[in-house]
């Protein structure tokens, strides 16, 4: 009404400009208004990987903390586990490492207190990594004892973690299914942000 009273013209019209402006992603609507979308330029890992390091490096030295040698974990796609990974090099920690993400296998690669398994399939370039049905074929035939997945946002309305693209929540399910325990890897400014795809309940994730 606000809106209508300002522009001279009718409710209706303001209602069909918030639809086409929704429609294009400018704006969400609300009950009685609409709420100003934020661009996101983070689609791509290139991206991703300078930003909020000092906090993905004080997740990366949690997660060593839950590892103890023997362990098999996977190491999802994520820029915070290219901190994990780092730190694992290192650590001294014998393990078996399973990841489908390149910049993961390559901070891992020279270790020789760990195994490496890299997970091939489709390679997704804003990824980074591989996903889709190849990739979790290859992901069901193994068992990870922990396993530490990436998140865009925390959709808290509905309960549940969420990624840019179906293959990669695909691939994650995956991941979850075969994990005995399971972790997400976020930055506190990921909570309460929305994405397209849900992946995960938040009651089956540690």
């Amino acid at each position: 009404k606000e809106l209508s009273a300002r522009f001279a013209v009718t409710d209706d019209s303001i209602r069909k400009d918030l639809t086409l402006l929704q429609r294009n992603g400018r704006l969400k609507k609300t009950y009685g208004g609409a709420l100003k979308i934020e661009p996101d330029d983070d689609h791509f890992v290139s991206q991703r990987k300078p930003k909020y390091r000092p906090a993905k490096q004080r997740i990366a030295k949690k997660v060593l903390k839950l590892l103890k040698d023997g362990d098999t974990i996977f190491l999802d796609i994520s820029t915070t586990n290219i901190e994990v990974a780092k730190l694992l090099k290192t650590s001294g920690l014998s393990l078996t490492v399973v990841t489908n993400m390149v910049d993961v296998m390559l901070a891992m690669a020279g270790d020789d207190h760990s195994r490496l398994i890299f997970i091939g399939g489709t390679f997704s370039e804003g990824c980074d990594g591989f996903v889709g049905a190849l990739a979790n074929r290859e992901i069901a035939r193994y068992h990870y004892d922990k396993a530490f997945l990436g998140v865009v946002g925390l959709d808290l309305a509905r309960g549940s973690a969420t990624t840019y693209t179906p293959e990669d929540a695909t691939t994650k399910e995956t991941i979850l299914q075969h994990s005995a325990d399971s972790y997400l890897l976020l930055e506190t400014r990921k909570v309460g942000k929305e994405s397209t795809c849900a992946y995960t309940d938040l009651r089956d994730v540690h």
